[in-house]
C-alpha cells in the first residue's frame, strides 16, 4: 500500500534526518494517537500520557510533525469578549489521505460510517484553506474561537478588523443546528448581519439567514 511505504518512508528516512527521535516505533505510535485527535483542542500531557512518554518529548515530537508538514496547530483567537476562551491550539492533520490510513480507513465507504468522520472532513476543509493561503503566498490568518461553556465557532478567518465564522459539517442535509457556533459568535460580537460561511458535505450550494453555505465540491 501506497500510504503505508509513505509513513515508513518518513518515520525511518525523514524524521530521523531533522532529529533522533530515539524509539522510531513509538514514535509511530504517537503520529497515530495525533491522528486520532484531528481536530480536537491539543491537550499536550494527555497525548504524552497515552503515548507512555513525557511531556518535554511530546512537545519536541509534535514540533517535528509540524516541522515536516504533517500536521498544523490552529491557534485560538484571543481578544477578549468578556469570555473564559480557550487558550490551547487546535490539531489538525494537513494530508487526509494520510490521516484516513492512520485511522485504520481503507475504503471511502467505510469514511461514511466512521465515528471520526466529520473530524477527518474539518481536517480536509481547513488544509485546502491553508494551501490556498500558501499558493498566493500568504500566512493563513486563520483561529477558532471556543469559551469555557462549549460555544465555539470551527474556523474564523480574519480579514482586516473583521472576523468572519465558518463552521464545517460533513452532513449532506443542512440543519439549524449546522448555525449554532454563527448565530452564538453574531450575538456575541453584535453583529447579526456580518459575513458567515457554513461548508457542509452536501452537493448545493445556498444562502440561509445571511449565510453563504458552500458545498464541500466548491473548495
Amino acid at each position: 500500500h501506497w500510504l503505508a511505504g509513505y509513513v515508513q518512508t518518513y518515520v525511518e528516512r525523514d524524521v530521523r534526518s531533522i532529529v533522533n527521535v530515539g524509539d522510531l516505533e513509538l514514535f509511530t505510535t504517537f503520529v497515530r494517537l495525533c491522528a486520532g485527535r484531528t481536530g480536537q483542542v491539543l491537550n499536550l500531557q494527555s497525548l504524552a500520557n497515552d503515548c507512555a512518554i513525557d511531556g518535554k518529548t511530546a512537545k519536541r515530537w509534535l514540533s517535528i510533525l509540524a516541522t515536516s508538514f504533517v500536521v498544523k496547530l490552529l491557534p485560538p483567537y484571543h481578544r477578549n469578549f468578556n469570555k473564559r476562551l480557550v487558550k490551547s491550539p487546535k490539531l489538525y492533520f494537513l494530508d487526509s489521505g494520510l490521516l484516513c490510513y492512520l485511522l485504520g480507513i481503507r475504503a471511502p465507504e467505510e469514511l461514511l460510517v466512521h465515528s471520526a468522520r466529520g473530524a477527518i472532513f474539518e481536517s480536509w476543509v481547513f488544509s485546502e484553506l491553508c494551501k490556498h493561503c500558501y499558493h498566493t503566498g500568504q500566512t493563513p490568518p486563520l483561529y477558532f474561537f471556543r469559551d469555557s461553556n462549549g460555544n465555539e465557532v470551527d474556523l474564523l478567518i480574519a480579514r482586516g478588523n473583521e472576523l468572519i465564522p465558518v463552521e464545517l459539517k460533513s452532513g449532506q442535509t443542512v440543519g439549524p443546528d449546522f448555525f449554532r457556533g454563527i448565530d452564538y459568535f453574531r450575538r456575541l460580537t453584535a453583529a447579526p448581519d456580518s459575513p458567515a460561511i457554513l461548508v457542509y458535505g452536501g452537493d448545493s450550494p445556498a444562502r440561509y439567514q445571511g449565510t453563504t453555505v458552500l458545498s464541500w465540491r466548491q473548495i
